[in-house]
């Protein structure tokens, strides 16, 4: 009866987190290899600051409206960050961008939900999400658009790689790079911003980054690096959402954590084979 129960409360976190993390595995290659590591943050942060902005208006957080206001804000920062490209690196990296854009919204979502009534909870459900409370329906609708999103990054993966591992070349060979930057990050957007929804800032991107760079530590093809930065996303969720349920902690924190965690045997297990 106790296994029914803990199956009935955890069977569709379980299931998001085997599901969902993939295409964001692929796009943390993506990240570690232009080495703008902050990107998925600060455009979950922008994501965030969309959704604060509709709560300011009234909404709900659940209402549909919310989720195009916080994409359209998304879309802006995605125009930002592929305009932002250049040829080859100026005066002011683009890191530079990402990070002041990170640290903008971070504050515009502190100064808008301060004028919402329960601001501070709402604060906490933006940055930790309540993935514990996902529904078969929400997994499904995240699971369909992450399907479609992924058959697309897969049509144009020889473009989108050759831009991420050499931009200069790709611009040499007449190549579009900030139309295609733009197609990139506008999808990206479109994944952080439906996956914020449902698991919060943290959460996604712990699952963007610390998979990923796992997988470049222990692989070297693209293929196989997805393989692996699954399967270590897989191990920290299974973990941290065990770690949840026994210890009753908060269920995005604690797959965060084992995630950290995760990294740490990788580099140590890394470190001790070269040696």
């Amino acid at each position: 009866m106790e296994l029914d129960l803990v199956w009935a409360v955890m069977k569709w976190p379980f299931v998001a987190c085997l599901v969902l993390p993939p295409l964001l595995v692929y796009l943390g290659l993506h990240v570690v290899e232009r080495e703008v590591i902050f990107v998925d943050l600060a455009l979950a942060q922008v994501a965030t600051l969309g959704t604060s902005m509709a709560l300011l208006m009234g909404y709900d957080f659940h209402d549909r409206i919310v989720f195009w206001i916080s994409l359209g804000v998304t879309f802006l920062g995605a125009a930002l960050f592929s305009w932002t490209r250049g040829r080859k690196k100026g005066p002011v990296p683009q890191e530079a961008i990402i990070g002041i854009t990170f640290v903008v919204a971070a504050a515009g979502v502190i100064l808008l939900l301060s004028r919402v009534a329960g601001g501070r909870e709402e604060l906490e459900h933006l940055l930790t999400g309540d993935i514990l409370n996902v529904t078969g329906a929400e997994v499904g609708q995240r699971a369909l658009l992450f399907a479609v999103l992924a058959a697309f990054y897969a049509a144009f993966h020889e473009r989108f790689a050759l831009i991420s591992s050499d931009p200069e070349t790709a611009f040499a060979q007449g190549m579009r790079v900030r139309l295609w930057d733009f197609l990139f990050y506008a999808a990206f957007a479109l994944v952080v911003v439906s996956f914020v929804r449902v698991a919060g800032v943290l959460l996604t991107f712990a699952y963007l980054i610390v998979p990923a760079v796992c997988a470049v530590t222990l692989a070297k093809s693209w293929l196989t690096r997805l393989a692996v930065g699954w399967a270590v996303g897989a191990a920290a969720s299974i973990v941290g959402l065990t770690a949840s349920y026994v210890l009753d902690l908060p269920t995005g924190a604690a797959i965060v954590c084992a995630s950290g965690l995760t990294l740490v045997v990788v580099g140590i297990s890394s470190t001790l084979r070269s040696a």
